[in-house]
């Protein structure tokens, strides 16, 4: 589950980069819960075929996370923040 949560993050950041394939994959896969098998189904297309895509849309996402780390700053940013004052806090939030 944590890896699910993980993953979702880095689509948050970098699934723009990502092909429409490998977008409608992996929300079908890990945002509507879909099996491989129901894809295979409605794409008309093998289950190896989308566990390739998903494997390598995986892959893409850490290698972007990797070498841009916008995950990472993000979370030591929001660290920093998390020991300001309320007010100061907020306003920052609110910015981003």
């Amino acid at each position: 589950m944590e890896n699910q949560i993980f993953l979702s993050k880095l689509f948050d950041y970098y699934g723009e980069l990502l092909t429409d394939h490998q977008r409608k994959y992996f929300k079908d896969y890990y945002f509507d819960n879909l099996t491989l098998s129901e894809m295979s189904e409605i794409y008309q297309i093998s289950r190896n075929a989308i566990h390739k895509t998903l494997k390598e849309t995986t892959e893409k996402l850490l290698y972007y996370e990797d070498k841009l780390k916008l995950l990472v700053k993000y979370e030591q940013i929001k660290n920093i923040i998390d020991k300001l004052d309320d007010d100061i806090k907020n306003k920052i939030f609110d910015l981003i």
